[in-house]
């Protein structure tokens, strides 16, 4: 299911799709949610200080994924129960080291890609969009598959 509609849409309206994502479903379903947004206060500890925390968070929900980043970009696939991907979503779209939040895409899936990492930490790869490219929207203009295919690609690639 596709739940992004494009950059203009509210906070508040997103935060009501996260929440719909646990109603009616069963409590193990195995979700997929990626979303990206724009750091603020990026350094190198407030990097270190969110895979820290994350880590810990997500090995106690049961939630593994992927964070890309740099300066200008999140780029982060959660996966895992429904209601704990639910959750996390919610208190990053929260979170005042995120700005202009963008729910991409979610929905249940048969397996998970990173089974092994509690949060995979990889810079942007030079397979990714130029800062440029960032600034003019590439990542709110991208194919869902080409997103998607990003997390395939670092998923099988080496640690």
């Amino acid at each position: 299911m596709t739940l992004y509609e494009g950059p203009e849409q509210p906070s508040l309206a997103l935060a009501e799709q996260v929440r719909d994502l646990s109603k009616g479903f069963k409590t193990m379903s195995l979700t997929q949610l990626i979303y990206t947004s724009r750091p603020f206060g990026f350094d190198d500890l407030a990097l270190m200080n969110i895979l820290l925390v994350s880590r810990h968070n997500n090995e106690r929900d049961n939630i593994t994924g992927s964070l890309i980043c740099r300066e200008d970009i999140y780029l982060q696939l959660l996966e895992g129960p429904r209601a704990a991907v639910s959750s996390t979503y919610a208190r990053i779209m929260r979170d005042d080291r995120h700005a202009e939040v963008v729910l991409l895409w979610a929905g249940d899936v048969k397996e998970r890609l990173f089974p092994a990492w509690f949060m995979r930490h990889d810079p942007v790869q030079s397979w990714m969009w130029t800062p440029q490219q960032v600034r003019a929207g590439a990542v709110n203009e991208a194919p869902m598959e080409e997103i998607r295919n990003i997390f395939v690609r670092l998923a099988a690639s080496p640690n």
